[in-house]
């Protein structure tokens, strides 16, 4: 038994010899490996710098278009206002022109008849029957019912039924 703790003994120093050496080889692992990662470490670290400034530089020409767009959307607004006015306008005026053209045609058709009701039954009948029934019959209903009725018996028929239905509608 002395024999094997002296064997033991022995050996002892020999095994921690190994022991030390694993443990300088497991160092000089890390301290290789440790550079490594500082590396690593800078080159993230690069890689975020140049991201944020990216970020900031993004946000940046973000709000300038934004400010731009708002810009020209406010231009668009005026434009578009101004149009709406422009449009207002116009309509009055159509409005307007129309109610002058209804007031000329009026006049113009007033004298018409009064011609008409001027003239023989049977030379307003001839020209009445020449034109346009339409026209014919606006004529016709400016004018006095008696004048009308002479003017129809002076009339074809067929052209008196028609201004006759034109009449009434």
């Amino acid at each position: 038994m002395k024999i094997i703790l002296l064997f033991m003994l022995a050996l002892s120093p020999i095994m921690s010899l190994e022991t030390s050496d694993k443990l300088f080889e497991c160092t000089e692992i890390f301290k290789a490996r440790k550079s490594e990662l500082l590396i690593e470490l800078e080159r993230i670290d690069e890689q975020k710098q140049a991201l944020s400034a990216l970020k900031s530089a993004t946000e940046e020409l973000l709000k300038k278009r934004e400010t731009k767009l708002s810009q020209e959307e406010e231009v668009v607004d005026r434009k578009l206002t101004e149009i709406s006015s422009k449009e207002e306008s116009i309509k009055k005026m159509l409005q307007i022109n129309e109610e002058v053209l209804k007031e000329t045609k009026n006049i113009k058709t007033d004298k018409i008849a009064q011609t008409f009701a001027k003239m023989k039954a049977a030379s307003a009948a001839n020209i009445l029957s020449e034109m346009n029934p339409n026209e014919a019959s606006s004529i016709l209903s400016s004018l006095k019912p008696k004048t009308v009725g002479k003017i129809l018996t002076k009339m074809d028929s067929k052209k008196a039924s028609e201004l006759t239905l034109l009449l009434v509608k």
